[in-house]
């Protein structure tokens, strides 16, 4: 027999039990094995709710599909509350890197649309590395025509005094 509290549908054990086919005091131990947490009425009726069925079910399916005892059961369940905490904590982590790397662009889009020269960084990489290779042979150019000017100056001068 179902019931509505609050607009959710809850179960008592008898309906729980004749829908599952086990008996009400398997219910009832793995209640105190701390398994399954059914709500309470004013009257300390159990009343079992969708996500209770669904654990009743993962439960069940451990005990006789799987032949795990309710100590392997318990662990089982536990693991699966820290792993599901754990997606959990990774999908709030990814969400905020997103919202991090959204907000970094947006901040270098800003920065490229009030910059005075408009380019890529990879442009700025490319042509300061160009930039600089051509520098070094500029210099190198440059240095050797100082070489120069200052041969000339001492041949000028020479050819002045004699």
């Amino acid at each position: 027999m179902a019931t509505k509290r609050s607009g959710k549908a809850y179960y008592m054990i008898s309906a729980v039990a004749a829908k599952y086919d086990i008996h009400p005091q398997t219910l009832r131990l793995y209640e105190r094995e701390g398994l399954l947490k059914p709500s309470r009425t004013e009257g300390n009726t159990r009343l079992y709710s969708e996500e209770d069925l669904d654990q009743l079910e993962t439960i069940l399916s451990l005990t006789r599909e799987l032949g795990v005892n309710l100590a392997g059961v318990e662990v089982i369940l536990n693991m699966r509350r820290k792993m599901e905490r754990m997606q959990q904590e990774v999908n709030e982590f990814m969400a905020y890197v997103k919202k991090e790397l959204a907000r970094g662009l947006d901040d270098w889009e800003q920065r490229l649309s009030t910059a005075m020269v408009k380019s890529s960084p990879t442009d700025l990489v490319r042509s300061g590395a160009a930039g600089a290779a051509g520098a070094g042979n500029a210099s190198s150019a440059s240095a050797g025509a100082d070489d120069e000017d200052e041969i000339d100056i001492a041949s000028t001068a020479s050819k002045r005094s004699s």
